[in-house]
């Protein structure tokens, strides 16, 4: 498949799973969940997403769970009718602690800068 249309496809979803992570009613998926980095498979079977929450490792680890195992089923589903796409890949959470790392660097430079 070309690869334009599986950065498309990619870009896409990455917007569609935006939308719908404020829509989880899901207790332990964290409201202040960003997608860092969405990755789709050439054949468009596997999906892996990457997810950091504001508040911590341990929130964005909580999440991942929620979303691998009780929320999975919902968002393919609303991709496929939202998107309709003929084949929606499934969707594999990855916790990545890049935000809470930013902020660390963030506030290095800070104390740098108050001196």
């Amino acid at each position: 498949m070309a690869s334009y249309k599986i950065n498309r496809v990619s870009s896409d979803i990455k917007i569609c799973l935006a939308e719908l992570l404020r829509e989880v009613k899901d207790p332990r998926v964290s409201k202040l969940l960003s997608i860092i980095k969405l990755d789709v498979s050439g054949d468009m079977s596997y999906a892996t997403i990457y997810v950091s929450a504001i508040e911590g490792k341990e929130k964005t680890e909580e999440s991942v769970k929620a979303l691998n195992k009780s929320a999975n089923g919902f968002l393919r589903k609303e991709i496929g009718s939202r998107m309709k796409l003929r084949k929606v890949p499934e969707l594999r959470f990855i916790a990545d602690n890049s935000i809470e790392h930013s902020a660390h660097i963030s506030k290095i430079i800070n104390s740098f800068d108050e001196k």
